[in-house]
């Protein structure tokens, strides 16, 4: 485990930008508006690219355990900068080696990446919903899901799959408040997102602190 020196102020603002973007797909889950979140992750993901390449990945050493997170929900929202995406997942990758980051953040950006690129996914976190039905996004070795994710802390596909539906289900219209999310016993990273190139893309962990989010 690295040497902790947490720096408040940079926790601060991480939990200031991660409550300001809570807050916007809160509204969006509620009303299907979504407003200025484009505007949101635009800043957000300027900022937290400047961090890192100042600090590397922002991890519990520098920001603390919910600063790190935060950071994570940042970068996992930053889905209109790929390239950023994929160059802050190797940085969180050596995180994770070097014990500064939980390997969960590692799953689900790495799948977030990857499906992103149109490409299977490893761990089976992302859904795709196209409006009528809600479905696995394509993985990668089928069989061998469960171990892989059993190595990332996440619980096993068939739970995560019984939690996405229920959580997203027709009942709830699709847009459920995040902070009643069933799946997630921390707090909320947020509801469904779209793009303007495809269907939402949805996903939820159900563990160890983890996200119920799009």
């Amino acid at each position: 485990m690295p040497y902790i020196m947490i720096r408040a102020g940079l926790a601060a603002e991480l939990s200031r930008r991660a409550d300001t973007d809570r807050r916007a797909r809160n509204r969006w889950s509620q009303t299907g508006e979504a407003g200025d979140l484009a505007r949101i992750d635009a800043d957000n993901t300027a900022w937290i690219k400047s961090v890192i390449a100042e600090h590397g990945w922002p991890g519990t050493a520098l920001v603390g355990d919910r600063g790190a997170d935060e950071a994570w929900l940042l970068v996992q929202h930053a889905d209109r900068a790929p390239e950023f995406q994929g160059q802050a997942l190797q940085q969180l990758k050596s995180a994770v080696e070097a014990g500064d980051a939980p390997a969960r953040h590692l799953a689900y950006l790495t799948d977030r990446v990857l499906v992103g690129a149109g490409k299977p996914h490893l761990y089976g976190t992302q859904y795709a919903d196209d409006g009528n039905s809600l479905r696995p996004q394509p993985v990668q070795d089928p069989d061998g899901l469960d171990e892989r994710r059993a190595a990332m802390g996440l619980d096993s596909a068939a739970a995560y799959d019984q939690c996405m539906r229920k959580t997203y289900s027709s009942g709830n219209s699709g847009r459920p408040d995040a902070r009643d999310n069933p799946c997630r016993p921390g707090r909320p990273d947020g509801p469904p997102r779209v793009t303007p190139e495809g269907p939402r893309y949805a996903n939820c962990e159900s563990n160890k602190g983890g996200a119920a989010q799009r």
